[in-house]
């Protein structure tokens, strides 16, 4: 198995909020830390799957952490809500290309466990954003 620069620490794993450290500065730190995983994983793929599965992981991974920065520079609440949701839209697509990629044998199951691991503590993360949104939108 390769060895990922992503090993400081285990991806899963709950961090507590430091001083200082917003709920939102967590999770951004997180859509980062998935972005990076995936490029470096995808670095590994068949040279065939860099227009494919390599070049559709990396815009999705990237597209999670965009829409989500994208969102704080929109005044309306409703197209804020629209940006979130791109953003978990994006993090499932690239979620099930994780699980195609391991079926496909192009990463470990190291890879496929600190990426899956990732898409769920964002997704959650992300998802109790967008459900504080929309609920300010119905208020």
């Amino acid at each position: 198995m390769k060895a990922l620069k992503h090993e400081n620490r285990k991806a899963g794993e709950h961090e507590r909020m430091k001083p200082g450290q917003s709920f939102k500065g967590i999770l951004k730190g997180k859509m980062d830390e998935y972005v990076h995983l995936m490029y470096e994983i995808t670095k590994s793929f068949p040279d065939e799957e860099k227009y494919g599965v390599i070049s559709q992981i990396r815009r999705a991974a990237m597209s999670v952490i965009l829409n989500y920065i994208e969102r704080y520079a929109r005044r309306k609440l409703a197209v804020q809500l629209n940006f979130f949701e791109i953003s978990y839209g994006s993090l499932k697509e690239s979620e099930y290309l994780i699980y195609f990629s391991k079926r496909e044998k192009y990463i470990t199951d190291e890879e496929e466990r600190m990426g899956l691991a990732l898409t769920n503590e964002i997704g959650a993360m992300l998802w109790t954003e967008i459900s504080a949104l929309d609920k300010s939108l119905k208020s």
